[in-house]
């Protein structure tokens, strides 16, 4: 898994959906992290569901993410939404990268409405180094599960947080 990932089909995510029921309370921040994310990765993406490949499967692919008795739940299906496959990854090791996250995107946001350029580029700088941080991580949890690359593993993180927000 590396930056550029060449891959024959079309093995990418044609459409993701966020469990609503997993979803508890979000902000107009957040909110708007989601729908970019989410606009960003349907517009530029890499995933290739291995085992339903090695079944024929080549892509576009329906995505689903929820959060199943703490676990992320992957929901892959084809782009007639017929079920490929579902990957369950423990999310205990995300436990402080999604907490560490949080922190630093509230205090960006805070800082965007009172502090200096330089103070926020300085918070901007800390949460892309937690946020790559986390990405490195999924790629990991994802290797022999997903082909995927960075930009994809870092705006799947986004919705992973998403996921995880509490009132």
């Amino acid at each position: 898994m590396t930056d550029s990932v060449s891959l024959p089909g079309d093995h990418r995510i044609a459409h993701i959906e966020l469990d609503e029921a997993t979803i508890i309370w979000r902000n107009a921040d957040i909110e708007q992290e989601r729908r970019i994310a989410i606009y960003d990765l349907i517009e530029d993406n890499v995933f290739k569901p291995l085992r339903a490949a090695e079944r024929g499967a080549s892509g576009p692919y329906n995505l689903r993410l929820a959060v199943q008795d703490g676990r992320l739940l992957m929901t892959i299906a084809d782009k007639d939404d017929e079920l490929l496959e579902e990957l369950l990854l423990g999310l205990a090791r995300f436990r402080r990268p999604i907490r560490e996250y949080f922190a630093i995107c509230d205090s960006y946001y805070q800082a965007i409405r009172k502090a200096t350029p330089m103070e926020i580029e300085t918070i901007d700088m800390a949460r892309r180094g937690v946020h790559n941080n986390a990405a490195e991580l999924l790629l990991e949890r994802l290797e022999g599960k997903v082909e995927t690359d960075f930009a994809t593993a870092r705006r799947l993180f986004t919705l992973i947080c998403v996921l995880h927000i509490k009132g």
